[in-house]
């Protein structure tokens, strides 16, 4: 023997899942505030996309950048979870 050990785990993919959901969140949030601005990366045309985001949650640009920021954050930490919770099933079976 080699001294080598075969291992019969399987590897554990939560992470990227996690990670690949957060970056697919994170372009539809860049995607939704370049609609809002019409295309433009001028200050002005941002500070009115975030403050329109934001005003939806009753606040103003900075509530609009953590809804921007919030929703890929939210969205990887669910898949990461969710990911986590079928591998955690599957091992008792």
């Amino acid at each position: 023997m080699s001294g080598t050990k075969k291992h019969n785990k399987e590897k554990d993919y939560s992470g990227e899942i996690g990670l690949g959901a957060g970056t697919a969140g994170a372009a539809g949030a860049g995607g939704t505030l370049v609609a809002l601005t019409g295309g433009s990366a001028a200050a002005p045309a941002i500070t009115y996309a975030l403050s329109a985001i934001g005003g939806v949650v009753g606040g103003g640009m900075a509530a609009g950048l953590g809804v921007i920021i919030g929703g890929p954050i939210a969205l990887g930490a669910g898949a990461y979870a969710i990911s986590k919770a079928i591998r955690k099933t599957k091992r008792k079976k």
